[in-house]
């Protein structure tokens, strides 16, 4: 193909996208499967739906992390507990409940271990909201961004007493290796969404590109593209394709 036309062609793809994309505002998500994971159920907040993962192995994310404080402190959190300000936890928008992360401050290279108890942030661009304590460790209250690293560890499945009071009891999950494919466009239109899949096959040369109706509702026709056995192979996929000009691209778990 004359280089020419192949750009004017990426150009058009690219504006077909991001005109009609839905917002999605976080880098790794999961949607709903045949078989739902019970407790996993998804929620919506300003009119955005979300996810939850069914599992958290191999879950790494790099992003900006933010804090939330006394405004909040006292409230119930998503897990039903009381937020705690002083406390050492965090809120993420599809980790499950109860996975412990390592989140690592990029900038000074300290790092915390604390649970996943609450749902958050909100707001595009920001991976991870952390407790005014987890964000006292991090040396972060000053600037009240830090660019991070989050590392799921394990799941809480209950508590024991020890002579040092109760702690946590840890389950690990060996799921790092599945079927993972990348999202790169979420569509109202289903001719949108079939233009765009098309694209792929003829313009870039994709295989195992499919279109998957979603939504309770209003229905969104979601154009999903490759194939990958691990995370890491997914998250070659995404680079790729940031590089050809789709920035929203997202690993979806199948």
């Amino acid at each position: 193909m004359v280089p020419a036309i192949r750009v004017i062609l990426m150009i058009f793809a690219l504006t077909l996208f991001l005109n009609g994309c839905a917002s999605e505002p976080s880098p790794v998500r999961t949607l709903p499967q045949k078989k739902w994971v019970p407790g996993a159920r998804p929620y919506e907040v300003n009119g955005i739906r979300y996810y939850p993962l069914p599992d958290a192995q191999g879950f790494v994310e790099f992003g900006r992390a933010s804090w939330y404080g006394r405004e909040f402190h006292g409230r119930p959190t998503a897990s039903g507990t009381a937020y705690d300000m002083y406390g050492k936890s965090a809120a993420h928008k599809t980790l499950p409940l109860d996975t412990w992360v390592r989140v690592i401050n990029l900038s000074n290279n300290r790092s915390i271990v604390v649970p996943i108890n609450d749902r958050g942030p909100f707001v595009k661009g920001r991976v991870i909201d952390l407790s005014y304590g987890a964000a006292q460790e991090l040396d972060m209250i000053g600037p009240g961004l830090a660019e991070v690293k989050v590392e799921a560890l394990a799941r809480e499945v209950g508590l024991v007493e020890t002579g040092a009071g109760q702690v946590p009891v840890l389950e690990w999950q060996d799921l790092g290796k599945g079927e993972f494919t990348v999202q790169i466009g979420a569509f109202e239109s289903l001719s949108n969404a079939l233009k765009l899949a098309d694209q792929f096959r003829r313009i870039f040369d994709f295989v195992n590109v499919s279109v998957y109706e979603d939504g309770t509702g209003k229905i969104f026709h979601r154009v999903q593209v490759s194939k990958s056995g691990t995370i890491g192979e997914a998250q070659n996929k995404v680079k790729k394709l940031e590089e050809m000009g789709f920035p929203d691209a997202f690993i979806i778990r199948i």
